[in-house]
């Protein structure tokens, strides 16, 4: 097993910790706030008690998980002897390009660097950087330790052995990761949900449904068959020829209204009055905090479903 260095302990860091250590990896998180460092193992320990209670610990205890996650005062004790560097720093280029290089100083030559970062492309905070070639974005959907996907996002200076390293370790560590060829603005999930959320929102603008109406389209229909596998594998089983057949019989619907897709709708416009007012009629904002604790406890036993029916059907 490896050491692993977390900078950065707000809620991506902290999931990232739970996610390594679960898998075996001695993690020392380090924060420039001591605050934050000691705030998040005490969240952490909350949440091994959860998928322990899921069967999600692969067969460990809170105790022997926990032991693993330590925190240190100091960025270079946290880097010292690391094999993977997890940066969770916020979103600003300034940051990322000042903490990258600390990192790239500090930690040894085969240490691999990867940012936490949902929207900065990995060129733009690692140009400057002597190691470059072992820096690149893995970035998760959020918690890590429930959502097994993460995308590897190689900037164009990036080595074709670290992405190799760095899929490797993913895998090692329960992850599913999208290996992208090569760098693009919102990388592979954020377009996808970006694309599905102008929709949504359109739909709303334009008067031609509801915000719940929309939530059940997803909820109650597309995500139950998403949640276990994704578009492409469906539109190839949704034909009785496959995914050619379904492209003969059914583009031409997706043609036909692309072109009224093509206009945005502003989300922080009129829109959203309806939306937030919809939204806080079905969940008052004071109740959020519960109802994302709610949300996690949901996706934990989906997660140990997913588990079970992977098992037995030998996926």
């Amino acid at each position: 097993m490896a050491n692993v260095a977390i900078v950065g302990s707000g809620f991506i860091g902290r999931a990232w910790a739970i996610s390594f250590a679960r898998a075996g990896h001695d993690v020392r998180m380090w924060d420039q706030s001591p605050a934050a460092t000691g705030g998040a193992r005490d969240y952490i320990e909350g949440v091994l008690g959860d998928l322990a209670a899921n069967d999600l610990l692969r067969g460990q205890s809170v105790d022997t998980v926990l032991g693993r996650i330590a925190t240190v005062g100091d960025l270079a004790e946290a880097l010292a002897d690391a094999a993977h560097v997890q940066e969770n720093t916020p979103e600003n280029l300034d940051v990322k390009r000042e903490v990258f290089s600390l990192i790239d100083r500090l930690a040894g030559p085969q240490t691999i660097i990867a940012s936490s970062t949902s929207a900065l492309l990995p060129s733009k905070f690692t140009d400057h950087l002597q190691g470059r070639h072992r820096c690149l974005v893995v970035h998760p959907i959020n918690p890590p330790y429930l959502i097994p996907a993460a995308e590897v996002v190689p900037a164009p200076w990036t080595s074709a052995e670290t992405l190799e390293k760095t899929r490797a370790f993913l895998i090692d560590a329960g992850h599913a990761p999208l290996v992208m060829r090569r760098e693009l603005d919102g990388f592979i999930m954020n377009r996808l949900q970006g694309a599905l959320l102008e929709e949504a929102f359109r739909l709303v603008a334009d008067g031609y449904a509801s915000v719940e109406d929309v939530d059940i389209g997803i909820r109650d229909g597309l995500a139950l068959r998403w949640s276990f596998m994704g578009p492409f594998e469906t539109i190839d089983l949704n034909a009785p020829g496959g995914v050619r057949d379904y492209v003969d019989r059914y583009q031409g619907i997706y043609s036909n209204i692309f072109p009224q897709m093509l206009r945005r709708v502003d989300w922080a416009g009129e829109v959203m009055a309806t939306v937030e007012a919809e939204r806080s009629k079905r969940l008052p904002r004071g109740s959020l905090g519960d109802r994302q604790v709610w949300r996690d406890r949901r996706l934990m036993a989906l997660a140990a479903h997913k588990k079970k029916s992977d098992q037995e059907f030998g996926q």
